[in-house]
């Protein structure tokens, strides 16, 4: 289990960051159990694009799950107030770097339909593997499409594609 600051650090990122019309955020709870399993890890970034220094600001982060020779990007989330300066495409660097060091061969991810991190993760070779048909509910009750994206990890050297 991580210091419990560092779960502060995830949930402020998160509360910052995920538009509740979307119901994408986790609670602590979940975080918290997921952490406990084993087999998922975080990442922290700090506006320089890297970790945080003890009672530095945390300006994104990632959580992800391991299974034999993939990783699943399960929440990745940088702070409104730090984005458009790369640490977007920084932290997605780190990630890939440590899913590889754990044995990731492939990269996968969801996210809901129209969300604008799309641009982001096609430019560091993601690729649309599937969907899942009103997956996700607005609080206003539209249905929104879920998006599985892959990639293959040695895809990913730390500089996005053009």
């Amino acid at each position: 289990m991580p210091p419990g600051d560092d779960i502060d650090r995830i949930m402020a990122v998160m509360v910052a960051a995920f538009d509740p019309a979307f119901g994408e955020a986790w609670n602590r709870r979940q975080v918290e159990d997921a952490l406990l399993l084993g087999n998922c890890h975080y990442l922290l970034i700090a506006e320089h694009g890297e970790a945080p220094l003890p009672g530095e600001p945390t300006a994104g982060f990632s959580l992800s799950r391991h299974g034999y020779e993939e990783e699943e990007l399960l929440l990745f989330a940088v702070d409104p107030q730090y984005r458009r300066r790369g640490l977007g495409a920084a932290l997605l660097a780190q990630f890939a770097a440590s899913a590889r060091t754990r044995g990731a061969e492939r990269l996968l991810l969801e996210m809901r339909q129209d969300n604008p991190a799309e641009h982001l993760y096609r430019q560091f070779g993601f690729s649309p593997v599937g969907r899942r048909a009103g997956y996700y509910r607005t609080a206003r009750g539209a249905c929104l499409d879920a998006l599985t994206f892959a990639c293959n990890c040695e895809e990913i050297d730390g500089e996005a594609h053009s």
